[in-house]
């Protein structure tokens, strides 16, 4: 199983420490970013990606070796601590040039195999409204299945917070681990998932919203009888 982590912070705080929790359990070779000291450049609206390529972003290079290692992926963990009740600015800056992946656009065939995990921590609350920041991206890339999961740790460091509150924490995640690994096999989109598809492949076949997403779209034979879903 190839683990990709992306951490939303370049500190190793709570939210680190159970994203470690996971992929120790998880047992897979694991590529690590953090952000912002891997990825710190802001998307400056050039359309690029959407109009001609990706590849003509001015930051493709440097968010390539991310891009890579989230395509390679069996299971991808983003994990993010709650910031004003939302994902980091480093985050939403990742996410941020992945819009051209949004299923509208280009999505990644891979993406339909995928298992994804958003953490997320505060002292108080939050932890909804983070992860779905980020749930709301892997949802419109296909990922077949996204997990979100939130702790109130009460505590701002790790080190701090109740053994009692790190026991019950350890005992969700290694349930969580059980539940991925055994679906890592054989591992499907959510009807939801394959809605989305469908009414976006009607879009395409009646307009071409833009010529470089249709004939994405028609080379990857989506516009026929070949779905992303099934190998």
């Amino acid at each position: 199983m190839k683990i990709t982590v992306i951490h939303g912070q370049s500190h190793k705080g709570s939210t680190y420490n159970i994203a470690k929790m996971l992929y120790d359990k998880l047992e897979g070779d694991v590529t690590e970013f953090f952000l912002p000291r891997d990825f710190s450049s802001f998307c400056v609206g050039c359309n690029s990606c959407f109009k001609k390529s990706e590849k003509l972003c001015p930051h493709y290079e440097s968010l390539n070796p991310i891009t890579s290692a989230i395509d390679n992926a069996d299971v991808i963990i983003f994990a993010s601590p709650v910031y004003v009740y939302h994902v980091t600015a480093a985050m939403k800056t990742l996410l941020d040039h992945y819009g051209y992946r949004w299923m509208i656009h280009r999505p990644e065939e891979s993406m339909f195999r995928k298992q994804v995990v958003c953490i997320s921590t505060a002292a108080g609350g939050g932890m909804k409204e983070t992860t779905k920041d980020i749930a709301d991206s892997t949802f419109f890339w296909g990922v077949a299945k996204t997990y979100r999961i939130g702790f109130a740790v009460r505590e701002v460091t790790w080190n701090d917070v109740n053994e009692n509150i790190k026991e019950k924490i350890k005992k969700q995640i290694y349930s969580l681990a059980n539940k991925i690994k055994k679906d890592y096999s054989n591992i499907k989109p959510s009807i939801k998932t394959k809605m989305l598809f469908y009414l976006m492949r009607k879009l395409h076949q009646k307009k071409k919203i833009t010529e470089n997403d249709y004939n994405y779209w028609k080379e990857k034979a989506w516009l026929d009888n070949k779905r992303p879903w099934i190998k």
